[in-house]
């Protein structure tokens, strides 16, 4: 299983979401780094019940408001400390499932199929793609979706980058990598990877902000 320290300092160090949002509503979806902004679940195409993954679920916040749509959602995280957020604040929800695993590990492993698979700057960013995405096809059902959102690409950086996370009582920060890429490569890498109609699009940030957030979405095919 991949080491779990720099995620157990992040989850940390990261503020808890909210108890409720702008409108008031006690679950909501958030595809961006920014509160109230950006779609939705229905980025999802979940028309029916159905059994959805996220992918590096963290501490919950999105996979509880896709249990709250009455769906099965099922959440693998590395981090225990993470894990641990997730069942204090949400674990009562009925649908909602908390796995212990590394992204790959999980999917090499479950027999089950699922209508979508998601990831909100989780662990589709943090995977190398020419294993993650083969992954994600052998578990996605037939005309399933996969969805996922990241910081757009630096200009000229591309591929494995390092991200840092740092440590309250440590100079030296913890390093994972992350893999970086245009739109235009995330649709060419899915397509080439079997998924189908991939669309990859950068959504602008709130008014007073610079930096957008990429979310891209492709289908499996039908059979």
């Amino acid at each position: 299983m991949t080491d779990t320290a720099a995620w157990d300092t992040y989850a940390r160090r990261r503020p808890g979401r909210r108890r409720t949002n702008a409108r008031g509503e006690t679950t909501w979806f958030n595809w961006t780094q920014y509160p109230d902004h950006g779609p939705g679940a229905e980025v999802l195409g979940m028309g029916r019940v159905g059994t959805v993954l996220e992918l590096g679920c963290g501490t919950g916040g999105n996979l509880a408001h896709v249990a709250t749509l009455g769906h099965r959602a099922v959440g693998v995280d590395v981090s225990p400390v993470q894990l641990d957020a997730a069942r204090a604040r949400w674990g009562g929800l009925p649908g909602l499932e908390l796995r212990r695993s590394g992204a790959l590990d999980f999917m090499s492993e479950t027999p089950e199929r699922f209508d979508a698979v998601f990831s909100v700057f989780g662990a589709v960013w943090f995977t190398d793609p020419a294993r993650m995405l083969p992954a994600v096809r052998r578990v996605l059902g037939p005309g399933g979706v996969l969805a996922f959102s990241q910081r757009p690409a630096v200009e000229g950086c591309y591929g494995c980058q390092a991200s840092y996370i740092n440590q309250a009582d440590d100079p030296n920060p913890l390093v994972v990598k992350r893999w970086d890429h245009t739109a235009a490569t995330w649709a060419a890498l899915l397509q080439e990877h079997g998924f189908r109609t991939p669309t990859a699009t950068e959504i602008a940030p709130p008014e007073g902000w610079k930096t957008g957030t990429l979310l891209v979405r492709a289908g499996a095919p039908t059979s």
